[in-house]
């Protein structure tokens, strides 16, 4: 009986002495080398979208550490290692750098001797469940306010992704029933529309508009009847209709193929697309892949 006295009493010792030790510790979040570049992969995506000239793009973690660095073509040379200071800075004063280019305009001047300080605009603190867990910043896009967007963008997708996977568990599992899916098709519908994915039961009974989808990738398998698509080359009289989306009358200078049953074709993002012409009734199942960005969808 002693031993078990003895037993529970280092027990509670124990107990007494982790608890306080517990009550000390932070549950810290951390950026990874992974989501660096996936912010920097949705930054990309973005600066395209807005058709940026140019800019270099660096994410640090939350000490300032430069971890993912990209610059795009006809970037100015110095743009690098701006937007690393404009990171650096976001993350150390836990602000966008805007606002100390503002107030510095204001007169608090002084502020310019600081040690390691990039007070120009386009640099975001990336923050996760109100923790800074790291910073981007971007230099060389079209103006100050452009540069700021595509932090913002990737800024934006970082706390997405990282908002998904905080809990490591795995996504819902999504079932639609075939009568659910022979009405979509009956009427040409999205069977579902989420943040990361589209699925269309697609009808065409007549030719359509040239398409452009800055951040959707068309997978298409064709259950029924025939058409002419047409790919690439340039959209005619092309008109943006929502963000992110291209349409027009037709395809000048494009690859032209014969779709039929069976048949798969993919359309990257950005890639022109055309039914030309249609034997209805045409189905297809379209599974479209979207881009990360901080905008709409």
């Amino acid at each position: 009986m002693w031993i078990l006295r003895i037993t529970v009493l280092l027990a509670l010792a124990l107990s007494a002495i982790a608890a306080p030790v517990q009550a000390q510790l932070a549950d810290k979040k951390a950026l990874t080398l992974d989501g660096a570049k996936r912010t920097i992969t949705a930054a990309v995506a973005e600066a395209k979208r807005i058709n940026a000239p140019g800019g270099a793009i660096a994410v640090v973690d939350d000490g300032g550490n430069l971890m993912a660095l990209e610059r795009l073509d006809n970037t100015f040379a110095a743009g690098a290692n701006i937007s690393i200071g404009q990171a650096r800075t976001a993350v150390i004063f836990k602000k966008p750098t805007s606002f100390f280019e503002d107030i510095i305009k204001k007169g608090r001047t002084p502020m310019v001797a600081l040690n390691d300080f990039t007070p120009l605009q386009g640099g975001v603190p990336i923050i996760f469940e109100g923790q800074v867990i790291g910073g981007i910043g971007v230099s060389g896009a079209a103006s100050a306010q452009q540069d700021e967007e595509i932090a913002v963008a990737g800024a934006n997708a970082a706390k997405s992704f990282a908002a998904k996977g905080a809990n490591g568990a795995p996504s819902k599992v999504t079932y639609i029933d075939r009568e659910k899916v022979a009405s979509a098709f009956a009427k040409g519908a999205p069977l579902i529309e989420v943040e990361e994915y589209k699925v269309h039961a697609s009808r065409r009974e007549a030719a359509g508009m040239a398409e452009v989808h800055m951040r959707e990738t068309d997978v298409i398998y064709v259950l029924e009847g025939s058409a002419t698509f047409v790919t690439g080359g340039a959209v005619i009289d092309g008109r943006i209709t929502t963000p992110g989306e291209i349409r027009g009358t037709g395809i000048r200078d494009g690859e032209t193929r014969r779709l039929a049953k069976g048949d798969v074709v993919i359309v990257p993002e950005g890639t022109p697309h055309w039914f030309k012409e249609v034997e209805a009734p045409f189905l297809y199942f379209v599974v479209k892949p979207i881009s990360p960005s901080g905008g709409s969808k």
